[in-house]
């Protein structure tokens, strides 16, 4: 029987499994000291580690990412942590043109050990410049792996195969995910490439797909379906890019039907993304493909606005309702 804890405790663990295993780590980023700023993620590590391992940074996107980047191509595995997702495109210039292409460049010939934890920060009136998950921008990027941990495991668990791994890694982690608990078993390192999308709930009647926080609340939907007869299948991707579709591809053959939930906006997100890659290897035939995402406008700073514009459990029920009732 393993431990039940939380996201915020997995991510923690995860650092602390890394920090005690690999004394090659070194992790760095905005409040790494502050017992609020990332969340309780991180609490006491400097003092567990030492403040020469956990290192708080001035606050400087583009310094501290390319710090992180330089340490990174001397071999060390490096972690640089932004603590709002919307301020790391101030470091897309390291990220994007820097740690992205180099491997390529090079002709595969050096390893770049870096992983940069972006975390969603959005909801409680916080507004456009402070809410936005842009998991999308960067899984379009060649050269950058990009995964997205709904449950405490994968919170651990793909952040440590993450460090581990010799490629530029764009760790997305959640805040609205932080309180969701689950039984965590000892740690098993494993490879991110070998890291696949999971089914979360089988069902017979509708696909959906999700990643993040839009996973949970596609599971929470899923549960209240099946009071209604509806059996959903729900499948987690974890990992954007490389995107390994298979899982999705046989789900639908099976179901039928596909309902993509993302917490990213509609135009040139992750939902057309799934729809597009599976209509290119089965043909929808009878039924269309349908997807549910935040509005296409920037994040408004009302509570009442707010619950209007963010995806919730009861939109997707209804929404998977009027699938199955079109369908029939």
């Amino acid at each position: 029987m393993g431990k039940k804890l939380k996201y915020s405790d997995g991510i923690r663990d995860g650092f602390e499994y890394l920090l005690e295993n690999y004394d090659d780590t070194c992790v760095m980023g905005q409040g790494l000291w502050s017992p609020w700023y990332v969340g309780s993620s991180m609490n006491n590590l400097e003092q567990q580690f030492g403040k020469n391992r956990v290192l708080d940074t001035p606050v400087s996107e583009n310094g501290s990412t390319g710090m992180a980047l330089g340490a990174a191509l001397t071999g060390l595995k490096t972690i640089v942590v932004h603590p709002r997702m919307d301020f790391m495109i101030l470091a897309t210039d390291q990220i994007v043109n820097q740690a992205a292409k180099w491997q390529s460049m090079l002709g595969g010939g050096i390893k770049i050990p870096l992983t940069i934890r972006g975390i969603i920060n959005r909801g409680g009136e916080q507004g456009a410049q402070h809410s936005q998950a842009l998991h999308a921008w960067y899984a379009h990027v060649p050269g950058l792996r990009v995964v997205m941990p709904a449950t405490a495991s994968d919170a651990r668990d793909l952040l440590i195969a993450s460090t581990l791994c010799n490629d530029p890694v764009i760790y997305i982690d959640d805040r609205w995910c932080y309180d969701h608990e689950e039984e965590l078993e000892p740690i098993i390192e494993k490879k991110l490439s070998e890291i696949k999308p999971q089914t979360l709930k089988t069902g017979t009647d509708i696909t959906i797909v999700s990643a993040s926080y839009s996973s949970l609340l596609s599971l929470q939907a899923a549960f209240e379906l099946e009071k209604k007869n509806v059996k959903a299948e729900v499948i987690d991707l974890r990992v954007l890019n490389p995107l390994d579709i298979e899982l999705v591809l046989n789900s639908v053959k099976k179901t039928k039907s596909l309902l993509v939930v993302d917490g990213g906006w509609t135009h040139f997100g992750l939902s057309g993304e799934i729809i597009a890659s599976v209509a290119e290897k089965y043909s929808f035939n009878k039924f269309l493909p349908q997807r549910l995402t935040i509005k296409n406008t920037p994040a408004p700073t009302s509570k009442i606005l707010e619950k209007i514009y963010y995806v919730e459990v009861d939109e997707i029920i209804q929404k998977v309702i009027s699938m199955i009732d079109t369908s029939v």
